[in-house]
């Protein structure tokens, strides 16, 4: 069944505002956006994208007590770029626990190619980089394979750049952003979302070690079937990413993701909701049809790029989720919702099964 889009939206998501903003340091004197969430015993760690004049981006960390307070925010990153695959930029951060490890995703940038990237930590100090864990192809490698297993959508091309070869003298590469792991195994495996636009792609593996370059042959050969999330609705309707970590409720995985619609001012960027099965991700149960919330406050219409609502971490305190967002690309903000409230909402929009 497709929803009407025009469904009316009877959830009551409360924007908190600015959480923080850029400072006079230099590794976050353009701006901060885009947050990583989790919480250990009574603090909530926020590790966000610092950004300095050029597009220069590390990742930052602040210590906020409770869901909305700063009780230590650090003075330099503590996370900068090392490799050559990320030497303009960590961006993007997400953080989840898996086991005792942590496991913190964020997207490697140097200047041409933008791609997902791991580093892992057992104290949130110390951090192992993994490199690029999304797959090494061109455009035109990725787009042979994947339609092997059917027409790929046009939408695919559109967003790729495959009539440019050589950039600064690097191979232009697919690009693949927003990898997002769920925060434990599932069935003993390892899941993540990525995106290839315009759709949210899901992984499911043994081990890190399994990623390996014939594996993702395989998975590009079949490339329809992983498939998770496409955009379907008008709020979606251009390209849709992951958002926040999986939140593991009674109903489902709630994945908080990001919308995105084109409009005669540019696009605009919007927080979405759907909820996946809990034993077998890949299936959608239930999904919105309305932004969960949308661009509307000064903060989210102007910045470094207007009518932007980024979602990429979320905090549960009792039934009340906490939903950490980048504001116009300019600031870190958060908005409330009743999680329960929230369920119960997509609820009425059950997915047909066929």
């Amino acid at each position: 069944m497709n929803h009407n889009t025009k469904a009316q939206n009877v959830i009551q998501v409360k924007k908190e505002g600015i959480i923080i903003s850029k400072t006079d340091l230099v590794f976050e004197s353009d701006s901060v956006l885009n947050p990583a969430t989790i919480k250990v015993n009574d603090d909530l760690y926020l590790f966000y994208r610092a950004v300095q004049k050029g597009n220069f981006s590390s990742i930052g960390l602040c210590k906020l007590s409770g869901p909305l307070t700063v009780a230590e925010r650090y003075v330099q990153p503590v996370l900068s770029p090392l490799l050559d695959i990320e030497s303009q930029g960590m961006e993007d951060p997400r953080v989840v626990q898996i086991d005792d490890l942590y496991y913190l995703t964020y997207t490697a940038y140097d200047g041409v190619n933008a791609m997902g990237a791991l580093a892992t930590s057992a104290n949130l100090v110390d951090f192992t980089r993994h490199g690029i864990i999304v797959p090494v192809f061109s455009f035109t490698e990725f787009k042979n394979r994947a339609e092997r297993s059917g027409a790929l959508n046009e939408k695919y091309g559109r967003y790729a750049h495959d009539h440019i070869q050589i950039r600064k003298g690097k191979k232009v590469l697919l690009w693949d952003k927003d990898v997002v792991f769920f925060p434990r195994r599932i069935n003993g495996q390892l899941y993540f979302l990525h995106r290839i636009k315009p759709d949210i792609q899901i992984v499911a593996i043994n081990e890190l070690a399994d990623l390996t370059k014939a594996f993702w042959n395989n998975y590009c050969d079949h490339f329809s079937d992983h498939i998770v999330l496409a955009p379907k609705h008008d709020h979606e309707v251009s390209y849709i990413g992951s958002g926040c970590p999986p939140v593991e409720t009674d109903q489902g995985w709630l994945v908080i993701y990001h919308g995105v619609h084109d409009t005669t001012t540019g696009y605009v960027y919007s927080a979405c909701a759907a909820l996946l099965d809990l034993n077998n991700p890949k299936i959608e149960i239930a999904r919105l049809p309305y932004p969960l919330f949308a661009p509307g406050t000064a903060w989210e219409l102007n910045g470094v790029v207007d009518s932007v609502c980024f979602p990429s971490g979320t905090a549960l305190y009792e039934d009340t989720l906490y939903i950490y967002y980048g504001a116009a690309d300019s600031s870190v903000a958060c908005a409330s919702v009743s999680l329960r409230s929230l369920l119960n909402e997509l609820l009425k929009f059950k997915i047909d099964k066929p």
